[in-house]
């Protein structure tokens, strides 16, 4: 017999029944209230398998309408099941059409049942010469197994073969028939003898052999079990005919003609609209693809007992890989008092451990420190592999709970992001839906929302339990569906393995040592920008003639176009016009009101933002200010940051950049800023190639003013002012896609003029604008662009009808790439930096990352070998075609170091 010929056999009703019944705590369904899960399921589970198994032959075998002759021969055959729900016999005609749709033979033979025609097809496979894989877990099929045939239960991931058999039921498959006789099957409604179960039949069969050796041996059988095994002798044989499958049934399909053939794509995609598997229409539908699925009815544990506690322990102890997830009383991982946490080895089956809850009636929980103890060696162990979502918040809350979680493998939010950055959200509730099809349990549904929110230690733990022990379910669930996805591409898994996952820890201990801050500082400069914010209103009252909220978009729109008469230069969509900061920035060239308002906006901004706010954000118990970079926000792959933002704290105004001097090192310590020199012009040199660009950098000339001598057909030591100004707008405003429209306005130079600069720039720069052509044009083709290092931004409206969100799209294409690229260039060099500050058991830190700039406080007397260490790591990081360049400042404070 040929090894490679198999064919896969797909109990379908099975298959059916399990997807049905999976969720039904949490049912599927379309807006409009179908319902879907069984639809779901099903298709999840054979796209599973036929990824996994990648069958060239197979079939799937579902019961047909109506009786079977064991009902003529058994009346009472199946008679204590329930009908067929009618919202699962309304999906079951979809699924009997979308099987075929996939490509997959489905056989229904009425008359018989699916196990007879799965039995006959199994005959005729081993005299065909083929192996044959039945996938099932129904133990009535088992009497099948020999030596060509095995069974795979999916739920569990176990593969039967003759000695499995033995060993799951204590009888070998040519007894299975003898067995079901004896215990009888309640689900089927077989009688078997009373009070004989499965030890008993085994014992009987291990002393006498066969069922008839049992028979004839039955007035030797003693106790209760032997004397009903006399009195229902005459029903055994009617058992034993009621599990015996029919293995003749007659059929046109034979093993050969069960080839899985290609999927109708356009029936499927019709099918997957209407049931709102949205999922699943961007991806090309080939019987090798899919999602993993729905594993086994949700079954959640709460552990208050040390029996429970050490059932779970050594659950997690022997999985190779259990999502974990943490329940706090805050958002602010810095601040947060652990409440609780939730484990999942298995999909289906997770359990929650309450040690923070505090409300009245509560139910004991297990003691919090030792509970917490005793979970150390496997939290600690960086060999146990974990998975989570958004997990540097859970590594950062048990740090601070003396927990060091260790052997962190993946994180679904960022896989979810390295997979499909720009297409959407990236948090838990988003994928469960997208990837899962499952509506999750929302924080509100608990908690409550508004004023009377809870904090979840206040949440009873009946609730807890089902919100958290999801949170950890569906967490594995999409680590599943993830990893599968990540592996189907090298390119996103390296992203993610060698960048993502690394830069979790990086920024973990970034967050976690913080930056400290010079409050009274800010304080005095919040007091000097209220006086200037006063003297800007009386100046502003003075130029209206009148007294107005000048923080009043309304009241500023009644001033400025219907008491002055200032031209109207844009208006908003309800048709009235426009007092958007660009708008008044244009007035503000010709008007002083505008510009006052302006600067009144900027200052109150900045005193709202930062000079009022930080000094409220000073953790007590650190004395520093503990921002939260996310990952997983910017399509482009830079970090943003939030509570606070110190991104983007502006340092064009005088009042910006002193913010700064308020960012100070400990006594003994000097900041050092390390900043990438014009990093996104030397990586469009790079990927355009473009000779007079790599020229330029390669030679240490000012870019901004070799692209003035070229634009302006002059010597670069002719070139004044206001032409580098000009040169540098186009530098970089062309790599943001800007048009001739949009640099005539920045300039504010004639539209002609704009034109007239871009076309000199491109025949100096061909290789920029060639890079430009074929990066639209790739987009276009694929959907998508990548970085240097093969991160991937999606561009859905890339071949868009509508003309606005097509050209914003192009301007991306060209953008993101470079700024993409730059952004992999800062995430690496701080990975490096990380590295070696941990080997050489460095006391300098990484305490901010700032765009393409690293900032390090460090002890003054190591300050030149930090400069020298940064430097390096930071220019060797990656070798381009042009060098990399940073520059280096050091001080007391931000601003003096920047």
């Amino acid at each position: 017999m040929s090894p490679d010929k198999e064919i896969i056999l797909v109990d379908g009703t099975a298959f059916l029944f399990r997807a049905y019944h999976v969720r039904s705590r949490n049912p599927l369904t379309t807006s409009d209230g179908r319902g879907t899960q069984a639809i779901f399921g099903m298709i999840n589970m054979l796209r599973s398998l036929l990824r996994e198994c990648q069958p060239t032959h197979i079939a799937v075998l579902m019961d047909a309408k109506g009786k079977n002759f064991r009902h003529e021969m058994y009346r009472e055959y199946k008679a204590n099941r329930p009908p067929m729900p009618d919202d699962l016999r309304e999906q079951l005609d979809t699924i009997r059409k979308i099987i075929p749709a996939m490509g997959l033979p489905l056989i229904s033979v009425s008359g018989v049942e699916a196990d007879d025609v799965i039995g006959t097809l199994c005959k005729r496979a081993t005299a065909s010469g083929f192996r044959t894989l039945i996938v099932s877990n129904d133990k009535d099929l088992t009497q099948l197994v020999d030596d060509n045939v095995e069974m795979l239960d999916t739920m569990k991931k176990i593969r039967l073969d003759a000695n499995g058999v033995l060993a799951k039921f204590g009888v070998l498959p040519e007894r299975i028939v003898e067995y079901l006789a004896l215990i009888g099957d309640s689900s089927d409604n077989i009688p078997g003898i009373p009070m004989v179960g499965p030890k008993t039949a085994v014992k009987w069969f291990e002393e006498y052999g066969t069922l008839d050796n049992i028979i004839a041996n039955a007035d030797r059988i003693k106790g209760k079990a032997g004397e009903n095994l006399r009195a229902n002798l005459d029903q055994l044989a009617l058992s034993k005919r009621l599990t015996t499958l029919k293995c003749d049934v007659e059929l046109d399909d034979s093993p050969e003609s069960l080839v899985i053939g290609q999927p109708d794509n356009a029936l499927l995609r019709h099918f997957y609209e209407d049931l709102e598997f949205r999922s699943w229409l961007k991806e090309t539908i080939t019987p090798a693809t899919g999602v993993d699925p729905i594993e086994d009815q949700v079954q959640y544990e709460v552990i208050l007992d040390e029996d429970t506690f050490e059932k779970w322990l050594k659950i997690l102890d022997h999985a190779p890989l259990f999502a974990i997830d943490t329940e706090t009383t805050s958002a602010d991982a810095h601040q947060a008092r652990l409440v609780g946490l939730s484990f999942c080895a298995d999909p289906g089956q997770a359990a929650y451990l309450p040690v923070g809850h505090d409300y009245p009636g509560m139910p004991d929980q297990l003691p919090f420190e030792q509970t917490l103890e005793r979970l150390r060696p496997l939290l600690e162990n960086p060999l146990k592999a974990k998975t989570g979502q958004n997990l540097k918040y859970d590594v950062e809350v048990l740090q601070r709970h003396g927990i060091d979680l260790q052997g962190i493998t993946h994180d679904t939010m960022l896989m979810s992001y390295v997979l499909e950055a720009g297409n959407s959200r990236h948090d838990m509730d988003t994928l469960a839906k997208r990837h899962l099809g499952r509506d999750t349990i929302k924080f509100s549904e608990v908690a409550g929302a508004g004023r009377k929110q809870l904090t979840f230690d206040q949440v009873s733990i009946e609730q807890a339990t089902r919100y958290a022990a999801e949170d950890a379910d569906v967490t594995l669930q999409l680590h599943r569906v993830l990893t599968q996805e990540l592996a189907e591409n090298q390119t996103l898994s390296s992203v993610f393995h060698d960048i993502e996952m690394p830069l979790l820890q990086a920024l973990v201990r970034t967050e976690t040592h913080g930056v400290k801050i010079d409050a009274d500082r800010l304080h005095r400069q919040s007091a000097e920008i209220t006086e200037r914010l006063a003297e800007l209103e009386q100046a502003a009252h003075k130029l209206a003639g009148q007294v107005f909220s000048i923080a009043s978009p309304k009241q500023i729109q009644e001033i400025l176009y219907d008491k002055l008469g200032l031209p109207v230069l844009s208006k908003t969509p309800k048709g009235q016009p426009s007092t958007a900061e660009n708008v008044l920035q244009e007035l503000a060239g010709k008007y002083e009101l505008p510009a006052l308002i302006l600067e009144h906006r900027g200052l109150a901004k900045l005193k709202g933002t930062y000079t009022d706010r930080l000094p409220e954000l000073i953790n007590p118990c650190s004395g520093r200010i503990h921002t939260s970079y996310h990952q997983a926000v910017a399509s482009t792959g830079r970090l943003s940051s939030s509570d606070p933002n110190l991104q983007n704290i502006p340092i064009r105004s005088e009042q910006g950049r002193k913010i700064r001097e308020a960012f100070i090192p400990e006594q003994g310590c000097l900041l050092l800023a390390a900043d990438y020199s014009q990093i996104e012009l030397r990586i469009m040199a790079h990927l355009s190639q473009d000779q007079g660009l790599i020229d330029a950098f390669t030679n240490g000339a000012d870019i901004h003013r070799a692209t003035a001598a070229e634009v302006f057909d002059t010597q670069p030591d002719q070139v004044d002012g206001e032409q580098r100004r000009r040169a540098k707008a186009i530098n970089f405003g062309l790599i943001y896609g800007m048009s001739a429209f949009g640099l005539a306005r920045q300039l504010k130079i004639e539209l002609k003029e704009a034109r007239q600069y871009i076309d000199i720039y491109f025949e100096r720069y061909p290789g920029v604008r060639k890079f430009m052509q074929s990066t639209r044009e790739r987009a276009r083709e694929q959907g998508f662009v990548e970085t240097l290092f093969g991160r991937r931004l999606n561009l859905p409206e890339i071949n868009s009808k509508n003309g606005t969100l097509r050209q914003y799209a192009e301007r991306t294409a060209i953008n993101a790439p470079v700024q993409g690229t730059a952004a992999d260039l800062i995430k690496l060099a701080m990975l490096a930096i990380d590295r070696w500050l941990i080997e050489n058991d460095s006391t300098s830190k990484i305490i901010l990352q700032v765009h393409d700039e690293l900032v390090f406080e460090v002890e003054e007397a190591q300050i030149d070998e930090m400069v020298e260490i940064a430097t390096d790591l930071m220019c060797g990081v990656k070798k381009l075609n042009v060098p990399l360049v940073v520059d280096v400042g050091i001080g007391h404070n931000w601003k003096e170091a920047h």
